[in-house]
């Protein structure tokens, strides 16, 4: 079972990716850091010097329809955020 979900995407990952290589993934809530560290290792085949996790509360949504304001809520995640040896990168747009 994989304990990844995702990789993160967004400006904010890519500033820290650029600046300190570090990668941010989506994992499963129940995994702990060293499973994260093992899998990183294992599937991208680099070294992996620190895993820091936390997780992220869902928000709360609200809507305007023609029945009223509909209220949600988006899912709580557990986030990893994985720091790299020097030298090492992870490339996940390689196989587009």
């Amino acid at each position: 079972m994989s304990v990844i979900i995702k990789p993160i995407i967004s400006e904010k990952m890519e500033m820290l990716t650029e600046q300190l290589n570090k990668y941010g993934f989506v994992v499963e809530k129940k995994a702990n850091k060293v499973e994260i560290k093992k899998e990183i290792e294992d599937l991208y085949g680099v070294t992996v010097e620190t895993c820091n996790t936390m997780i992220v509360g869902g928000k709360r949504k609200f809507r305007q329809t023609k029945s009223g304001i509909v209220k949600g809520r988006s899912k709580t995640f557990k986030k990893a955020i994985v720091s790299l040896a020097e030298g090492d990168t992870i490339d996940f747009f390689s196989n587009i």
